[in-house]
């Protein structure tokens, strides 16, 4: 398995705090020099971090696409990949994007409303987490 570059852990700790452009920018600084064999890993995050920016920005369109490309750029990592839990990352991700699509475009200001100030009587599926997997006893 190749190294992960130090730089990565930067890029999830960016995430994982809602740094969603910064995260964007690492990773992308990473995936340009990523072995073949994980840009598909980089690229995924890369597009779902970017997805959350444009939910943020109530563009439900680039949302839902890059959180779409997102999502099928990692699948072939499941269960995890480089210590990163890619299977429950994915879990989040996909309920999010359900719950958007069946939202429609209308319903994005709203969305990102109560992702910002959540609404216990009208729960939504939570932000994604990047999450590492503990090491095998």
């Amino acid at each position: 398995m190749n190294d992960i570059p130090e730089t990565f852990w930067l890029s999830v700790e960016q995430f994982n705090q809602q740094q969603f452009y910064d995260c964007h920018d690492t990773l992308e600084a990473i995936w340009i020099e990523a072995e073949t064999s994980d840009k598909n890993f980089y690229q995924g995050i890369l597009q779902v971090a970017v997805a959350l920016y444009h939910l943020r920005n109530h563009n439900w369109r680039g949302a839902v696409t890059l959180m779409g490309e997102g999502i099928n750029r990692l699948r072939h990592y499941q269960p995890e990949h480089h210590t990163i839990d890619v299977e429950a990352f994915l879990d989040e991700t996909i309920a999010l994007l359900q719950q958007l699509q069946q939202a429609g475009p209308e319903a994005v200001a709203a969305i990102a409303q109560r992702l910002e100030t959540p609404d216990p009587d009208r729960p939504l599926a939570p932000l994604p987490q990047l999450a590492t997997v503990p090491p095998a006893a």
